[in-house]
């Protein structure tokens, strides 16, 4: 290994690898996402909204619109303001909860907040003057922030709440998709904006015994405070006298986690794989620094922000948190390196986040061999070591109990899954009555009438809070909770049975006039209401491209779509090695990588690909669309 600040190493790297490989290994499961079970039939009362009043009714809609904007979360709100801002107005919002919101909608669970900067996460800052009052917002104030846009926005006069769509149906002959829902509508309309967000449909682990189980439960994305009592700052004051289980220790968990544990009589927090814990100090933020930045403050934030997570060199950091901290110590490892060779900091950075080898750039300087001898890629395994290292021995500082420090060290690389940032989750376990149960990697072994068992021994719990996450990698149309059929009856689970098939990650074609907003072969971001606000713009400038040139279709052409899922293919292959060596997580399908595959997003990370539509909506030809 050349001289580098890492040659005085407090870790043997040779014994973290194999400790990796051990952990990752035991976790691997031959079902993959087969593992968890999907809320339907007994199961389906865990997606009911439990934030409305009972009985709800109206009259069926019958109308045509110009745009259907399916989800009323950032995704859908962000779609709508775009749209008014290139003067298109005749729209219309299908909600199934009971207001806006989405994500933030749905979790409200004790504890729920961004781990995100609120001036980084939270969109259209500058257009609404809203200022966050601390530097991580909560979803209170997120969910109020969205009012704050429906109002400015008038959505609520657009928008039918507690609705669910059923079916969206191409018309060749008109033209128009009619689109059915669980309330009688018919709603036709000449463009659908597909954004029912990724991560919006529960799912429950496939434990033996699931429904045997009679005691409480419920879904952390259901949140029920008439049993816990309490409310998103916590207080569940009904838990006194009952025996709690948490069944998963994801981002969820870790934020409802020190709530339960100060409400409940007993604890049992069941852990398979545990989350990476840093720090996250939250501070109030200064409305007045926040009055003073200049014009265009905003955009250049959250682009540094996803600069750095993409490995791009910037100037300076501008939001320092614990996400930018690793990168920030490989700059200083790099600087020798800039800005001569910007490109190759580029490349190494990249490396540290997704284990890519970017074909462009790095050729233009050094081949594979030249760059393993400078051990760069050395170089970002040991900052990626020592950064881990440092949260362990967190671990091992916050907790009394060294059994339990140990159980709660993640041993896998920093972005195999998404790190957490939390100041009260480790301490939480020096609690009497807080157990944490180590499955080892293994899970939950069944369920019985009255508890779980785990290596036979049963615990006895009085209610099981499934922290389970989401539907992730399956059919989309499952996901998503309606049909979608295009030309000639295709069906979008049809179109991508073998594979997600798409221009840009927005159109598929036989799907005309339809536009998709997601992660899938398009800019995946940490700040997720970023990639919803670019997908927004994109289809923004289409729709308002299409009524300058009288045109009413618009449908991905064959030729770029085939190239663009050639292109999402080629650089998915550059992460394989990366991805196969992290512990099982929804980023890399459960331990079950397939890198011929082409359900991922943009491998050239999200500000390249953003100044990639850019730049397509700067050339004005509509490359790669078939206008009519």
């Amino acid at each position: 290994m050349p001289a580098t600040a890492f040659n005085e190493l407090s870790f043997d790297p040779d014994a973290l690898r194999e400790k990796y490989r051990e952990e990752r290994d035991k976790r691997i499961r031959s079902d993959g996402n087969d593992q968890y079970t999907g809320v339907t039939g007994d199961f389906s009362r865990y997606v009911d909204d439990p934030y409305v009043d009972p009985g709800f009714a109206r009259s069926a809609v019958e109308c045509t619109v110009e745009v259907l904007i399916i989800g009323g979360g950032f995704g859908g709100m962000l779609a709508a303001a775009r749209l008014r801002d290139q003067g298109i107005n005749d729209l219309m919002i299908v909600e199934k909860g009971g207001g806006f919101g989405g994500t933030w909608y749905w979790n409200r669970y004790p504890g729920a907040s961004c781990d995100i900067e609120s001036l980084v996460y939270l969109p259209l800052l500058e257009e609404t003057g809203f200022i966050p009052k601390q530097k991580y917002t909560n979803a209170s104030e997120t969910l109020e922030y969205c009012q704050v846009i429906a109002d400015q926005y008038q959505l609520h006069d657009i928008a039918l709440m507690q609705t669910q769509i059923l079916a969206t149906d191409w018309d060749e002959a008109e033209g128009l998709w009619t689109a059915r829902t669980n309330r009688d509508d018919v709603i036709k309309a000449r463009y659908v904006i597909h954004s029912n967000g990724p991560l919006n449909r529960p799912k429950l682990p496939g434990i033996a015994g699931i429904d045997r189980y009679k005691g409480h439960t419920f879904h952390t994305s259901r949140w029920d405070y008439d049993y816990t009592g309490g409310d998103t700052f916590g207080g569940l004051d009904k838990l006194a006298d009952k025996r709690v289980a948490v069944i998963g220790t994801g981002a969820t968990a870790v934020q409802c986690v020190p709530h339960l544990a100060a409400g409940a009589k007993a604890l049992y927090v069941f852990q398979r794989t545990p989350s990476s814990i840093d720090v996250r100090n939250n501070t109030e933020l200064d409305p007045t620094w926040v009055q003073a930045q200049s014009p265009g403050w905003h955009q250049k934030r959250r682009t540094n922000f996803e600069s750095i997570l993409a490995g791009m060199p910037v100037k300076k950091d501008l939001v320092r948190d614990g996400w930018t901290e690793a990168f920030r110590d490989i700059f200083g490892e790099l600087r020798h390196f800039q800005p001569s060779k910007g490109r190759l900091a580029l490349w190494a950075m990249t490396w540290l986040v997704t284990g890519a080898r970017k074909e462009r750039g790095l050729k233009q300087y050094l081949t594979d061999k030249a760059m393993v001898h400078m051990g760069l890629q050395e170089k970002m395994e040991m900052a990626d070591f020592a950064k881990m290292e440092k949260v362990r021995a967190r671990a091992d500082s916050l907790v009394e109990n060294a059994e339990t420090a140990e159980s709660l060290k993640p041993y896998y690389r920093q972005f195999c899954k998404r790190p957490c940032f939390h100041d009260e989750y480790l301490q939480s376990f020096n609690r009497p009555n807080v157990t944490l149960v180590d499955t080892e990697g293994g899970g939950v072994d069944a369920f019985t009438e009255t508890g779980l068992t785990v290596n036979g021994i049963e615990y006895d719990v009085d209610c099981v809070v499934f922290a389970t996450g989401f539907e992730v990698g399956t059919d989309y149309s499952q996901r998503a909770g309606y049909s979608i059929t295009g030309v000639d009856g295709l069906t979008i689970s049809k179109k991508w049975a073998d594979g997600m098939a798409t221009f840009h990650g927005l159109h598929a074609r036989g799907f005309p006039n339809a536009f998709f907003f997601g992660p899938q072969q398009s800019g995946f971001t940490a700040t997720y209401t970023f990639a919803l606000d670019e997908n927004a713009m994109q289809t923004a400038y289409i729709l308002s491209e299409l009524q300058k040139r009288g045109a009413t279709r618009v449908d991905a052409s064959e030729k770029a779509e085939a190239l663009w899922i050639n292109t999402i293919k080629r650089v998915a292959r550059q992460t394989e090695e990366f991805q196969k060596s992290c512990t099982p997580g929804y980023y890399n399908n459960e331990g079950h990588v397939e890198f011929e595959s082409q359900n991922t997003f943009y491998g050239g990370g999200p500000i390249e690909f953003f100044n990639l539509m850019a730049k397509w909506r700067k050339a004005g030809d509509m490359k790669g669309l078939e206008i009519k």
